[in-house]
């Protein structure tokens, strides 16, 4: 008998462990304490991973496969990989262990340990989910001195064929970025997709009977993560044919009244692993095949280059750089989260918005993340380490190899220049131009200093003058440090007055 181990995000029916029924496997899957844990997580995250993984148990059965499934309140649950694997293996005379390898290097790492101490033989393979090995990115940029995405978007383009004719881009280009920066202001919008989630209630309600330390809060209505293949697939479908028309040119729009906008909320689907890029990329590219009146070039390539570029890019990036990547701080950042990030009180019109969002759905789309909770964070000079923890909890697509990366090194620029070319931050003018939130706000977009000045602003332009040393010879910023050097000095010296104050309680404002 072969003990086979499925994690909660290797959800993958189409797995070549799969093809057959073997009467000498047994696949076990455990939902426990370790891993809700181990960082505070939203509820529906929770909720989310836990209803994802017994549809699958439930199908691998119907399936004809013998599956050992310890629910989280199991009393049989040791709430531990390694004491629930030993169990396991002893339970039903296992004579050999398999795993699909983890995407995570703390898992990775307790199973490399775990499967030592084993005295039986034991197999890790691949989860047959991304387009690329751990190790091709790594392989790519070997030899060169940046690790420019754009490049290996391209080298990705062209090993699978997506969107190329005779060996050059559709369309001439290999990017429509430039056209993907629009402001929405206003219109009907096809409301997102409702999952049929027939265990999520359940599982919230069993849920409420355990000491689970969560964030936010749980309403079935508002749930929207598909935890089913088919409902995966279906949302996916949805968003082919009702919202990839507008995604290029609105993803990275915010707006006050609309939380999901033209966003496929997929990402869920494919973290667990329930759907695969391969098939999201195909689906998305022959709905454009299909209608080129309505999706243009640049909807498709702006969507195509979220999943076979940043995706597979990040996920290289992790695993290139790990473990040391986790430790990285090189702006030495050490200031503490805000308070109003698990609570969303705050006056600042924006960051409410933003977390209050994050707080009632564990979803919040990529500029939301980047330009607003995590920019504030940056201008602050928080400590990484609790801006990872934040991310890592509050959002339910998060697992940490697509969440470090981008946080750390995107958001933070802990990382020092290796993923991003220069911080992402911004004072309120960017707030102001990709969404409408500065209009209801109570302070006033255009001011540096005053009662009443964005908070971004004076943060800002202190957040440049605090960090000189570190960014003055970043090419990309050179700009900015020739606007920072025109300040004059008691300007400057006001500006950063306000900017600490905003540092030392930012609760308050």
């Amino acid at each position: 008998m072969e003990v086979r181990l499925i994690l909660g995000d290797q959800l993958n029916i189409n797995h070549s462990w799969f093809t057959d029924v073997n009467n000498e496997v047994c696949y076990v899957m455990f939902e426990m304490r370790q891993e809700t844990d181990y960082v505070r997580h939203h509820i529906q995250k929770v909720v989310g991973f836990f209803a994802a993984m017994r549809h699958f148990a439930r199908q691998l059965e119907k399936d004809g496969h013998t599956v050992i499934y310890y629910t989280i309140d199991d009393p049989n649950n040791l709430q531990n990989l390694s004491e629930n694997i030993k169990k396991l293996i002893t339970l039903v005379s296992a004579t050999s262990f398999a795993y699909q390898l983890p995407d995570e290097y703390r898992l990775d790492q307790q199973l490399k340990s775990i499967t030592a101490a084993l005295t039986i033989p034991t197999t890790a393979v691949d989860t047959e989910h991304f387009l690329t090995t751990r190790t091709e990115l790594t392989e790519f940029y070997e030899g060169k001195k940046s690790l420019v995405m754009e490049f290996f978007y391209r080298y990705m383009r062209k090993k699978h064929d997506y969107l190329m004719v005779n060996g050059q881009p559709e369309g001439g280009s290999w990017n429509y970025d430039k056209f993907n920066r629009n402001t929405w202001k206003g219109g009907t919008i096809p409301p997102p997709y409702k999952p049929n989630n027939d265990l999520v209630n359940q599982i919230y309600t069993q849920l409420q009977n355990l000491d689970l330390d969560t964030i936010g809060t749980y309403n079935k209505d508002a749930f929207l993560f598909a935890i089913t293949r088919d409902e995966s697939l279906a949302q996916l479908d949805y968003f082919c044919a009702h919202l990839l028309q507008d995604f290029g040119t609105y993803q990275d729009a915010m707006h006050q009244d609309e939380t999901n906008l033209f966003h496929a909320r997929i990402s869920f689907s494919l973290n667990t692993k329930l759907i695969d890029p391969a098939e999201v990329i195909e689906r998305a590219i022959d709905a454009y095949r299909a209608d080129k009146e309505k999706i243009s070039l640049a909807q498709i390539e702006g969507f195509v280059r979220q999943i076979l570029g940043w995706r597979e890019y990040i996920r290289g990036l992790y695993w290139k750089e790990m473990p040391q990547y986790k430790q990285k701080n090189e702006l030495n950042n050490h200031g503490k989260l805000p308070a109003f990030y698990w609570t969303a009180a705050t006056k600042m019109n924006c960051l409410k918005t933003s977390i209050q969002n994050s707080l009632d759905n564990s979803y919040a789309h990529h500029i939301q993340r980047l330009m607003i909770t995590g920019n504030f964070a940056l201008l602050l000079q928080t400590n990484p380490d609790e801006v990872d923890a934040w991310y890592l909890g509050i959002y339910a697509d998060a697992v940490e190899w697509v969440q470090l990366p981008n946080t750390r090194g995107m958001s933070q620029f802990a990382d020092g220049g290796i993923l991003a070319t220069k911080p992402y931050v911004s004072s309120g003018a960017y707030v102001n131009k990709m969404s409408n939130y500065c209009g209801n706000c109570s302070y006033d977009k255009k001011k540096r200093i005053g009662q009443d000045a964005c908070p971004f602003n004076s943060l800002y332009w202190n957040f440049l003058d605090d960090k000189k040393e570190e960014l003055r010879s970043n090419n990309r910023m050179g700009m900015m440090y020739n606007l920072l050097g025109k300040i004059k000095p008691e300007e400057l010296a006001n500006i950063k007055e306000r900017a600490y104050k905003i540092m030392e309680n930012p609760d308050a404002f």
